[in-house]
């Protein structure tokens, strides 16, 4: 006769293949989603001067790209609370669903504003496709197998940035740009299709949750304040402007409020104990500088690479390539290591270093430097930021339970996406704030007259220019912005050490709940289940005394049970 552990064994391995299917099949689902809520950041970036030439809205244009990043970034944190207080499914349809308005509004739009209103719309939706498609993966697999479903959503990151601006451009060349709008409508459908029949999750006990919406509004009105710094900061206003010095006003007092509202609040958005686990408070510091330090970065390297080497637009998209394909590789590889041998500390800190040593190379380009030499410095760069940005999200979801993982992970992400404002903000104004004194030093008298005005130097303008002066603005172009690449090296060397202090938790084998059934039938017969918080579910660390056996045992089950729901 078979023990009641021979039975869950047995059943466990005859289910295995189907559970296995399900969740390739629910992965390639958020996959979708997720690739939407990416591609939708950077695909307007080739297609912006048809669309507000043709609507009219060139004074307006910054809008269309921020509009979209200031709604997503407000709605990290609420769609990580809300999907943990009600549950996910439901709440990442609506998502989905929301996106599907905005790019029906984006693609009827007659006029800037209600491309703009559309954008928006779409932003409300894409915060919660990223975030809940990193949730809903904690939901389902446990955190030792995580790493490898981990690496390929970075991948779809990776894929985008090179993926948007070519389709964005494509489109605008071909069948117009008002398809990149409309192709979101049936990939959209089918991840609503993929998430109502694939996805099972457990229903939320909390039936009527507190919802904090002082903490919601504070939030949102901290963030909009912080990315519209981070936007008109030394472009569209002085950073020394009455406009620029209120801003930071409002978001200093609303973040000092909104620290004031959660420790009373009975469901914060953004708890804070949270700050009170060590792993957190490390990778969400270590994130915030490798977004300042990648989207820095990024922000201004295809212009460098149309000015210095005269590639136009579609060629300095593709000169990324071999920076997005390293990240692609060592994303996924990084994770596959992590599933198998359950060690990560030591990924985000070599990798960390990796960016730092690809900060330090980007600061020698010259003018005369080799293209291949220049996409061989971006690729270290990928395989730096490959190795660091999802395992830090893991590091973070193995700290909490999963009735807390979708906050955990919200905030985390959006601290990194206000890392990426600020990096490009930063990075934008040493940039233009050296190449306007380089050029007013080193530009022959009477060579401006000639060639305009710097603010109206476009690569096609510098390519028809005399030598001498094309050289001017080529040696200006580069020495204005390579010495902040190494400016960003000392953030990155300060995010490394504070990895060095990340305790590496054992990866959970089974799935924590903080409310299970208080039986499960085997062979037969009842046994009683032990309720799961926080660390229960965990693999003991050294001197603990828990039995491995009966934690996996009854992990595996709940996983079973979690997937034929």
């Amino acid at each position: 006769m078979s023990s009641p552990t021979q039975a869950v064994t047995a059943e466990k391995t005859s289910a295995g293949s189907p559970q296995k299917r399900t969740i390739v099949l629910l992965f390639a689902g958020l996959m979708v989603t997720m690739l939407l809520a990416s591609l939708d950041q950077t695909i307007f970036s080739t297609a912006l001067p048809t669309i507000v030439g043709e609507l009219n809205g060139v004074d307006h244009m910054l809008w269309v790209t921020t509009a979209y990043i200031l709604a997503s970034t407000i709605m990290l944190p609420v769609y990580g609370k809300l999907g943990d207080l009600i549950g996910r499914k439901g709440l990442f349809i609506g998502a989905i669903a929301l996106f599907i308005a905005g790019s029906v509004v984006g693609g009827l739009a007659g006029d800037m504003t209600w491309l703009i209103a559309g954008r928006a719309i779409q932003g409300l939706g894409g915060g919660g496709l990223m975030i809940l498609s990193q949730a809903i993966i904690a939901d389902v697999v446990p955190a030792r197998e995580r790493g490898k479903y981990m690496g390929v959503m970075g991948g779809v990151f990776a894929l985008s940035s090179v993926a948007g601006p070519l389709l964005g451009g494509w489109f605008t060349e071909s069948i117009g740009w008002r398809w990149a709008f409309w192709m979101n409508i049936p990939l959209g459908i089918l991840a609503i299709a993929s998430a109502v029949v694939f996805l099972r999750l457990p229903k939320n006990a909390q039936r009527a949750p507190r919802l904090d919406f002082a903490g919601m509004g504070l939030l949102a009105i901290a963030s909009t304040c912080l990315v519209l710094v981070t936007t008109w900061g030394g472009n569209t206003y002085a950073w020394d402007s009455a406009v620029i010095l209120s801003l930071i006003a409002g978001t200093v007092v609303a973040a000092v409020a909104f620290v004031f509202v959660e420790r009373r609040a009975a469901e914060p958005i953004m708890p804070l104990k949270l700050f009170k686990d060590r792993n957190f408070n490390l990778t969400t510091i270590a994130g915030l500088i490798i977004g300042i330090a990648m989207f820095g970065a990024l922000a201004y390297l295809p212009t460098y690479l149309q000015m210095v080497t005269g590639a136009n637009a579609t060629e300095a998209g593709l000169l990324m390539i071999p920076m997005m394909a390293a990240l692609l590789l060592t994303s996924i590889v990084s994770g596959q290591l992590v599933s198998r041998t359950g060690r990560y500390k030591w990924l985000p800190i070599v990798g960390t270093v990796i960016v730092a040593v690809a900060l330090v190379l980007l600061s020698t380009m010259t003018p005369t430097l080799p293209v291949w030499i220049i996409c061989s410095f971006l690729a270290v760069m990928g395989i730096g930021l490959g190795m660091s940005m999802q395992i830090l999200i893991l590091i973070v979801q193995n700290s909490f339970p999963v009735s807390q993982v979708g906050t955990a992970t919200a905030s985390n992400n959006y601290f990194r996406q206000i890392g990426a404002s600020l990096g490009s903000a930063i990075v934008g104004s040493l940039f233009v704030a050296r190449l306007t004194e380089l050029l007013t030093d080193r530009m022959p008298a009477g060579a401006s007259s000639s060639s305009g005005s710097s603010n109206s130097f476009t690569p096609a303008i510098v390519k028809a220019l005399p030598a001498p002066v094309r050289d001017v603005i080529v040696g200006a172009y580069n020495d204005a912005l390579t010495p902040v690449f190494l400016y960003m090296v000392p953030l990155l060397v300060i995010a490394a050490l504070l990895l060095c202090f990340v305790v590496e938790k054992p990866l959970a084998t089974t799935i924590d709940r903080d409310v299970l059934p208080t039986t499960l039938e085997t062979d037969g017969s009842t046994h009683p289940v032990l309720a799961v918080t926080g660390e229960a579910d965990r693999t003991p660390a050294s001197g603990e005394a828990a039995s491995d056996t009966a934690s996996d045992l009854d992990g595996d089950e709940r996983e079973q049970e979690l997937i034929s729901r």
